[in-house]
């Protein structure tokens, strides 16, 4: 069985380009491939084309990524 999650939590790439600061939603998959420890989508079409995130982890991860910045 799969995770369960709060549909009003979660966040398509727009949100989360914004979130993290970014002028594209496109950039996103940049993250994805750049970041090791960027979250992971919570729910994916079958191709893979549309992707949703946690607004809790994708705010988790940019905190701590600012928080790590000397």
């Amino acid at each position: 069985m799969g995770r369960t999650v709060d549909l009003d939590d979660v966040i398509d790439a727009n949100s989360v380009a914004s979130i993290i600061g970014l002028a594209d939603a496109r950039s996103v998959s940049t993250y994805r491939n750049r970041f090791a420890d960027f979250p992971a989508p919570v729910l994916m079409s079958n191709g893979g084309r549309c992707q949703f995130w946690l607004r809790e982890e994708v705010e988790a991860w940019q905190a701590k990524r600012q928080s790590d910045r000397p």
